[in-house]
């Protein structure tokens, strides 16, 4: 186990994640601010509101380290909390320097020289919630010595910054603190096995390349013998810590109503759900825009994300008990559940092509119609020329397994293609904003027996039996791109145009 011993942080800790969009700004107060016994309610009111809403934002800051793995997102919550809880110490002094027997009379009497009645449920408030969280103190000392464990954490340089002996350098550059990095794992020897099609686990990531796809029913090589990617920390914040947090909230939250009418203050949670969203979601506008079009069946919007934002970056740290960004935005259902069947569009950008993300045998073809409205394609696809056409309606999977993932193979690499008319058909397409796509989409639930490869210990009796429990579904689908993000991620609108019958297994 590896201890960590760290002096008492100083008030540079109170900077904020530099570069993380779920971090929010923290400013300290000067040391050489005061507020006078005799100051007006307006000077009072504005000092408390921006401390009452510092300590609102230090409340969601320490949630989102609680369930960190980052040694260092750690510490500088745990700086903020002696710097807040200071200055909110120093405030209350200059009021009334008896605060304890001021809030502990009943229904806290105002002193009619000095506080209001607002005033002194305002100030019991940020009294008592500053006590309240500084009881996490030794919960966080704790906590980051356990993230420790699983990140390298330096001693800090100071303040105004520091030069380290270096024998090769006459000069050493000036090394400044920042924890607005995280810290760096202690395993970080994972190797980037394939550059594309990466496909992201709640435990880790396994990066399969289009030209090495598992084959289901056989035992593979691996790209490296014996290699078993890290396992994931699963990270659960605290009972008694969250406990803390929520009266703290709840103390400062009802002390908001003795305000003046004109004090805002903001919800730090919702600023970062709204971030998160703008990152990963819909605007709430969207749906809006295209409202008319989503009142025909079968229909619906969708955010198109590039691949990387389903997958957990090589060597670094993540939550294996956090929701995913598939999680929280889920890839569109298309409307035909079936038992442990849930067909859906798991559609994302790879190197600027789109392609859907499978998983077992499923597979799927797409073609580029061009700027063809979706209202204009019907389940008959009379609008699109009649080559495509008669492939996307005619064309007949596999019934057996191995061909089956033959057929899949051929359209990832477009190679071996034996097609009508000497079409190419790929299994993605280059994305262009205003084009319209035409995708026939092949999904299978296999039992877990199978997918396991455990196929030849089964009797033929008990591999029959697995085979009619196999549920599938057969789609034709278009979507087309309305919008492209500066990210590089697409909104589009989708519309399922057929239902084919479902395809059957018969090896």
């Amino acid at each position: 186990m590896r201890y960590i011993f760290f002096p008492i942080l100083l008030p540079f800790l109170v900077t904020g994640f530099a570069g993380n969009a779920f971090a929010l700004q923290y400013q300290s107060v000067s040391n050489n601010h005061t507020l006078a016994v005799e100051s007006t309610d307006e000077n009072f009111y504005t000092e408390a509101s921006r401390l009452l809403q510092q300590q609102l934002d230090l409340i969601v800051r320490i949630e989102q380290a609680l369930v960190s793995p980052d040694a260092n997102r750690m510490r500088a919550v745990r700086g903020q909390l002696n710097v807040q809880t200071k200055t909110v110490e120093g405030f209350l002094k200059r009021l009334h320097r008896s605060r304890h027997n001021l809030c502990n009379l009943t229904n806290a009497s105002p002193l009619s020289d000095q506080l209001s009645e607002s005033q002194t449920k305002v100030y019991c408030a940020l009294s008592a919630s500053s006590q309240e969280l500084l009881k996490l103190a030794p919960m966080l000392d704790k906590l980051l010595s356990r993230r420790g464990e699983l990140g390298l954490v330096r001693r800090l340089p100071l303040v105004s910054g520091e030069r380290n002996s270096d024998p090769i350098l006459t000069i050493a550059p000036v090394q400044h603190p920042n924890l607005g990095k995280p810290a760096t794992p202690l395993s970080t020897r994972e190797p980037n096995l394939a550059p594309t099609n990466q496909q992201a686990s709640p435990q880790f990531t396994t990066v399969i390349a289009p030209s090495a796809l598992p084959i289901i029913g056989r035992v593979g090589k691996t790209a490296i013998a014996n290699y078993v990617p890290p396992m994931q920390p699963a990270i659960a914040p605290p009972d008694a810590a969250l406990n803390i947090l929520a009266k703290a909230k709840q103390l400062l939250t009802a002390a908001q109503i003795v305000f003046p009418p004109e004090t805002k203050f903001r919800d730090a949670q919702e600023t970062v759900t709204a971030l998160d969203r703008f990152a990963y979601g819909l605007d709430p506008q969207e749906p809006e825009t295209y409202a008319q079009f989503l009142r025909l069946p079968r229909t619906g919007i969708f955010r198109v994300l590039p691949a990387s934002a389903y997958q957990r970056p090589l060597n670094t740290l993540s939550n294996r008990l956090q929701s995913r960004v598939s999680d929280r935005y889920s890839f569109p259902t298309l409307d035909n559940t079936q038992g442990e069947l849930n067909p859906s569009l798991t559609l994302h950008l790879v190197d600027d092509r789109f392609q859907l993300q499978h998983e077992g045998v499923n597979y799927s073809f797409m073609v580029d119609m061009g700027d063809v409205p979706l209202e204009k394609l019907d389940n008959s696809l009379k609008a699109v020329p009649t080559s495509t056409r008669e492939f996307f309606l005619n064309y007949q999977p596999p019934k057996q397994l191995e061909a089956l993932q033959v057929d899949r193979r051929r359209f990832v690499t477009g190679k071996d293609q034996n097609w009508q008319h000497n079409q190419v058909i790929l299994a993605s397409a280059t994305a262009k904003l205003n084009h319209t796509y035409l995708v026939r989409s092949l999904q299978f639930q296999l039992p877990e027996i199978i997918l396991n490869g455990q196929i030849s210990n089964l009797e033929k009796s008990s591999y029959i039996n697995q085979l009619n429990q196999i549920r599938s579904s057969d789609m034709i689908i278009a979507f087309r791109p309305v919008r492209k993000r500066s990210d590089g991620s697409y909104t589009i609108l989708w519309r399922v145009l057929n239902e084919l019958p479902a395809p059957q297994l018969e090896d």
